[in-house]
């Protein structure tokens, strides 16, 4: 029986598909485009803070943020539906894609909201919804938003230790293909607004100045 818990190997992941998942391109508050690329003073990054209902809603109401999806990322099966990566077998975490204008909001506000907006501490959890497919990510699109992840991680990683709290166990690595999730995971919390919620911080504010 498998451990939804312990990461799978390539070799046992699910062989996924050829055709990507068609998804609605624009986006139910804001109106942008969900496969637009970075233009001009805008980038785009990776963030997996468990259920991705949540977190999505989380950056689409920063200003400065450009759009917003969720999907798959960091696992080995090509475009996989929402029961597999549920599944465990993908090696998937659910993630937010991030299309921000620098000129507005900075990468370093970006991963302070990252890091205090859940618990970053947790393996392959995040508060009561387990699996592989919650675990904590960052993935990264150059080596300068490679070079800040680790050093916000190492100073988010020194204030809780002064609160006595656990290791961060969040995985930082260059992004690899990301695929969409189904239209109705988009913007879910702007189409159900009383839907499931499950961001909860660790209290621990991001240190200032980073």
């Amino acid at each position: 029986m498998l451990n939804k818990q312990t990461m799978i190997s390539i070799e046992d992941s699910l062989p996924g598909r050829e055709v990507s998942m068609p998804i609605e391109d624009i986006h139910f508050v804001n109106r942008s485009s969900l496969t637009a690329k970075p233009q001009g003073k805008q980038q785009q990054i990776l963030f997996g803070m468990g259920c991705f209902w949540g977190a999505e809603r989380l950056f689409w109401q920063l200003e400065g943020v450009i759009s917003t999806s969720v999907g798959y990322a960091g696992g080995y099966t090509p475009n996989p539906n929402y029961e597999e990566v549920c599944s465990g077998k993908t090696g998937h975490t659910e993630v937010v894609r991030v299309l921000f204008d620098e000129s507005i909001i900075s990468l370093k506000q970006l991963l302070a909201a990252f890091w205090e907006k859940h618990d970053p501490t947790q393996g392959m959890r995040q508060g009561n919804d387990l699996g592989t497919q919650y675990r904590s990510a960052i993935y990264t699109y150059s080596q300068t938003q490679q070079d800040a992840a680790e050093r916000s991680k190492t100073r988010y990683q020194q204030a809780l230790q002064e609160d006595q709290r656990s290791a961060i166990t969040t995985e930082i690595r260059p992004a690899g293909p990301y695929y969409f999730a189904e239209t109705y995971h988009q913007q879910y919390l702007a189409k159900n607004p009383n839907g499931y919620c499950g961001l909860g911080g660790t209290g621990v504010c991001f240190p200032p100045n980073l």
